[in-house]
């Protein structure tokens, strides 16, 4: 378990979990921030201390999509980043993947529909988020920040097009030696989408 004055992360559970990619472990964590609780579920392949001159073990922070990860949406890159990283991963045989419980950038699955639906009148991902009165994005990468260090990582390779996922780790003392980008091919159903990230939220998709 690890604790700071605000924060404190706790194992819930842990079990083997094969897949089509290859063999993980499975774990599930919560993160307490006093009474409010995050949580998240992590797939964790091969050993990830770095040895006789290795890679640092590459990590990916992946916000949960069910539109898209499960339902195969086309609106955003979701489904296509999360296969890619786990393929990467799992072509390495080791690494993290670290899978937050925070849908449509934080707002909750049904306000995300509700959000879909001004994007169909027009605005864009920030725009429909704050006509629904809540700020671009509401995500906090410090439960996988805690996580990485709960596996004794200090150096990783960050898998991730989002500047503040790599803030979020070196603030809490994991070294990124390397942003990977996590890029899957265009296509005129998310260009919107992604131009939003790019010219607004500071995405590197270029």
């Amino acid at each position: 378990m690890h604790t700071t004055a605000a924060f404190r992360l706790a194992k819930i559970a842990e079990a083997s979990f094969p897949t089509a990619f290859g063999h993980f472990r499975i774990y599930g964590f919560e993160g307490h921030f006093g009474e409010r609780v995050e949580e998240a579920v992590v797939l964790k392949m091969g050993d990830l201390e770095i040895l006789d001159g290795a890679k640092a073990p590459l990590v990916r922070v992946h916000s949960e999509c069910l539109t898209g990860d499960v339902f195969h949406s086309l609106r955003c890159d979701c489904r296509g980043q999360l296969d890619l990283a786990i393929e990467k991963i799992a072509g390495e045989g080791r690494g993290l993947l670290i899978y937050e419980h925070q849908e449509g950038r934080g707002i909750g699955l049904l306000n995300k529909l509700r959000a879909y639906e001004l994007q169909d009148r027009g605005l864009d991902t920030i725009e429909a988020n704050e006509s629904l009165g809540f700020d671009s994005d509401l995500r906090s990468y410090t439960l996988p920040a805690h996580i990485a260090l709960y596996f004794g990582l200090s150096k990783i390779r960050l898998m991730s097009n989002n500047p503040e996922k790599v803030q979020a780790m070196e603030q809490a003392g994991v070294k990124v030696v390397e942003r990977v980008p996590c890029l899957v091919p265009p296509i005129d159903s998310r260009q919107a989408y992604l131009q939003t990230k790019r010219d607004r939220m500071g995405h590197l998709l270029d």
